[in-house]
This record gives structure tokens, C-alpha cells and sequence, in this order.
């Protein structure tokens, strides 16, 4: 969708044209068969309101709508406005209308204001329609294009920055929904690489050779099943000071997960086409990062798999070794993520020395129990690190509630074969999980292990109805989550 900055006096007169009205101020200047109509509805303008109408101006037929955008004080002002964006872009998406235009003219919306607004009408428009063959005129998206009157000095610097975090979004969308017979190990890469061509990032590929005389047996071992050979794909973002350590994102990637031989029930099975949304998250994160040239020195690492029952794959009672060494007794082959995260973190170290790690991964069914569809849990090594993850996840409504981890904990993953197993016993699933991560943290030569969160957001990632910002489906989780964190604590 396209975007434009119109000045007052210059602009042609729109077909369809919106006004945020902050509570309890209705624009004085719209014509009084609006006001008294916005009244009679109760409109005034609260935060999420929305009142439609048409007039007459300059000879043609104008579609007028006022969008509540709640209190200029209000605590929840920022969300408050992009709910009104996506308001707007959800109403008129398949209206026939394509263009709307924002007159925001004496509303003292600042220019992130401005940025917001559009941002919430970018994310709530977004469609993907590539496998739909059918749909009727009435069904496909007609709106284009946004334009913005009135707006402050700034607002178009402050939009081209929310608009690669909109192009960001729109990827990691684009590889959750997907299916997995279009996007698997190799094809998430060639997507990828494809979108990112010309972004000044840099795009490294490991393949399942290169991995297996790496070590890397457990994320192998997960691969070993399917007809697809699995990949690690690195993504470098260098915008930061030269030479200085990265920090890393790492993604578990399990672009289709039957569970293996451990084999989940066929009802809902489908829906693991999103088993990859946080490889899907660090993938549109990095994107973001380099659309908007953030002054920092970013990688992301992205274990690709895809876990099947083949008669190769690999049987609950296994043993497989990890690139770090460690041994772990396969209990449940359906606990597959941590045994491609694994071997990633191991890498990521190895290979670049990050400075901090966060991996995000929809890992465990367990952190749904706990935390429905309203929280991401986290889990760390490192109480700076996961305040400021939780800040920024407060700052961009990707929220976070934090878990405990412990040696009590550690215990119950403890193997009488093995360094380790996969998996615990049925209660604290997601801890277990984290605890397991945990070992394949490394320590510098003074004993300090590298500050490390995990974040579980297996109930964040597919949505199965719409919220303010997106439709029924892949959501974008984690991408605003990165950005957020690393605006505020890598480039401030």
C-alpha cells in the first residue's frame, strides 16, 4: 500500500476521507449533518469509535468518517491510534474504495502519531490471496493507497522508519502462512534471499553437509525424516560500529511438525505449518532492522527443519550428540525444537561471538496452558536483559511474562544414558524447555555465561480472530518485539 503527504490547499478533494477525533472534540469544521449525527450516535470519539456519513463538497459525493482515537493524555495513547488506523483499514478494505485519506489537520497528533496511524492501517490491511482463484470483485481488496493531510514536520521521516517495520512484518507473515508444501527448509531460504536482495544485509547458508561435519546431530536428527534437507541460514545486519560484536536473534524454524514418530493428532495437525514462526520472526526483524538502516550490528540465525515419520527418522530412546558435545536421549520426538535450537545457539556463538542472545521459538503447548493468547512467556539467564525485553514488548504491545528457571528444574532433565533428555516429565513443560536451552549457553574464560532469554511464543504467532492490527492468522509476533529492543537498547 502506497503512501502519500498532501498539502492542504494542493490536495485534490478524496472520495473517502478520515478524521481522528480525539474524545470529546469533534471537529468544529465538518459540516452539522455529521456532528448532529456523530451525536446522535454517541459518537464522541473514544478510543476505538468509529461514525461514517456522506456529503456534499465542491459538487461530488464525499464519504466522510470520524475515528475515536480516546483521550491526547491517555497512558494507551500509541495503541489507541493505530487501533484507529486498523479500524479504518479493516472497514474499507474490500469496500470498493481504494484510497483513504487521513486529515489530521489541528488533531496535535505528532508526527510518530502520524506514523502510527498509518503503521496500524499498513498491518491491518495485509492479505495474503496468492492461493485464492475465486473470490468475487466484492471479495477482493480494493483498497491501494493512503494519503495524509495536515500533517506535522517529521511525520514522513517518522513513517519511513514504521514502514520497513510494516515490510518486516509483512515477510515474517508471508512465511507463517505459506503452506508447507510451498515453504520448507530450502524454500524459506529462497524467500528470503529473494526479499532481502539489494538490503545491504548479508545472507550465509549451511547446508545439511556443512551441518553434519559441524557436529550438529541434534538438529539433524530431527531432519532426518523428511525428504527435505534441513539448512541454517544466518542473516548480518552491519549498521552499527565496525568490528564491534553482534547481538543475535536465534529462530526455530520447523516449517512442518508432525511430531515425528511421537505423532500428534491428526485434528488441528494443519495448523503446524507455523511451527517456523520464530525462524519467521528473526527473518522479518532483520529485514526491518536493514529497511530503516538501524546504527547496530545485528544477527539473525534461523535452524531450518521440517519433522516427519519417515522409517529414517529418529525413534524416542535415541541418543543423538550436539554440536556442543553434550549427548541427549531423544524421550519424545515431538519435543523437536529444542534440538534445533541447540545446535543454532551453539553455532551462533561459536561462529560470532554475540554479545547477547534471544532466541524465540513456538516451543511448548505448555506455555498456552499458562498464558493463553495474551502473553509471550520469557525465560533468562540474565535479569538487565529480560527487564529490557519486557520494556520494549510494554513499548509495542508484544507482551511478555517472565518464567522462573532453577536447578530444581534442572533436574528433571537429567538422563541416566545421557547428558540430558529432550523433555521432562507433563508438568512445567515450558521451564523444562528453557532449562534444557540453558545448557548450551557457554561461558567466557572468566566463568560468565553469555546473557541469554528465551521467549516461548507458541500462543502469539497465528491468531484465530482478528485483533486491532490483523487479521484472522499469521500475526508478525516477534518482529516489533526485535525492532522495539533493538531501537531502545542497541542505537539509543
Amino acid at each position: 500500500m502506497a503512501v502519500q503527504f498532501l498539502d492542504a490547499t494542493a490536495a485534490q478533494a478524496p472520495r473517502l476521507i478520515a478524521y481522528p477525533v480525539n474524545q470529546d472534540a469533534i471537529p468544529a469544521g465538518i459540516e452539522q449533518v455529521l456532528a448532529e449525527g456523530a451525536r446522535a450516535t454517541r459518537f464522541s470519539g473514544k478510543a476505538g469509535q468509529i461514525f461514517e456519513g456522506f456529503v456534499e463538497r465542491g459538487g461530488q459525493v464525499v464519504r466522510v468518517v470520524l475515528a475515536g482515537i480516546g483521550k491526547p493524555d491517555a497512558a494507551d495513547r500509541p495503541a489507541a491510534i493505530e487501533r484507529a488506523g486498523g479500524g479504518l483499514a479493516a472497514r474499507f478494505l474490500t469496500s470498493g474504495e481504494t484510497a483513504l485519506t487521513f486529515d489530521v489537520t489541528g488533531t496535535g497528533l505528532s508526527a510518530d502519531d502520524v506514523a502510527g496511524l498509518l503503521l496500524g492501517a499498513r498491518l491491518r490491511g495485509w492479505r495474503y490471496d496468492a492461493h485464492r482463484t475465486t473470490l468475487t470483485d466484492e471479495q477482493k481488496v480494493s483498497l491501494a493507497d493512503f494519503a495524509v493531510i495536515g500533517a506535522p514536520d517529521g511525520a514522513a521521516a517518522a513513517w519511513e522508519r514504521e514502514a520497513a517495520l510494516a515490510e518486516g512484518i509483512a515477510l515474517t507473515r508471508e512465511l507463517v502462512t505459506e503452506p508447507a508444501n510451498v515453504i520448507y527448509p530450502e524454500t524459506f531460504v529462497a524467500r528470503c534471499q529473494e526479499r532481502m536482495a539489494g538490503s545491504g544485509l548479508v545472507v550465509r547458508v549451511l547446508d545439511d553437509l556443512e551441518m553434519k561435519a559441524l557436529g550438529m546431530g541434534a538438529l539433524l536428527g530431527v531432519a532426518q525424516g523428511s525428504e527435505r534437507p534441513a539448512r541454517m541460514l544466518a542473516i548480518e545486519w552491519n549498521g552499527g560500529v565496525a568490528g564491534e560484536k553482534p547481538m543475535a536473534f536465534v529462530g526455530k524454524g520447523v516449517t512442518f511438525d508432525t511430531g515425528g514418530i511421537s505423532l500428534k493428532p491428526g485434528a488441528g495437525m494443519e495448523d503446524m505449518k507455523w511451527d517456523m514462526g520464530g525462524a519467521g520472526a528473526v527473518a522479518g526483524a532483520m529485514l526491518a532492522l536493514a529497511g530503516r538502516k538501524a546504527k547496530a550490528n545485528v544477527i539473525g540465525v534461523c535452524g531450518l527443519v521440517e519433522n516427519m515419520p519417515d522409517s529414517k527418522a529418529q525413534r524416542p530412546g535415541d541418543v543423538v550428540t550436539s554440536m556442543s558435545g553434550q549427548t541427549i536421549e531423544v524421550i519424545n520426538t515431538d519435543a523437536e525444537g529444542r534440538l534445533v535450537l541447540c545446535d543454532a545457539l551453539t553455532w551462533v556463538q561459536r561462529e560470532y561471538s554475540p554479545t547477547a542472545i534471544v532466541d524465540l521459538a513456538t516451543l511448548t503447548g505448555a506455555i498456552i496452558a499458562a498464558l493463553g493468547n495474551e502473553y509471550a512467556g520469557v525465560f533468562s539467564n540474565d535479569d538487565d536483559l529480560a527487564a529490557k525485553l519486557d520494556a520494549a514488548g510494554k513499548a509495542c504491545g508484544e507482551k511478555l511474562w517472565r518464567f522462573p528457571m532453577g536447578t530444581a528444574y534442572d533436574k528433571m532433565i537429567d538422563s541416566p544414558i545421557a547428558d540430558m533428555k529432550n523433555m521432562g516429565s507433563r508438568y512445567a513443560g515450558s521451564i523444562t524447555a528453557a532449562q534444557f536451552l540453558l545448557r548450551f549457553v557457554e561461558k567466557d574464560g572468566s566463568g560468565k555465561a553469555t546473557p541469554w532469554a528465551h521467549l516461548d511464543i507458541a500462543g502469539m504467532v497465528w491468531a484465530d480472530k482478528p485483533g486491532a492490527t490483523w487479521d484472522k492468522g499469521a500475526t508478525g509476533y516477534g518482529v516489533r518485539l526485535i525492532d522495539r529492543y533493538v531501537r531502545d537498547n542497541l542505537e539509543s
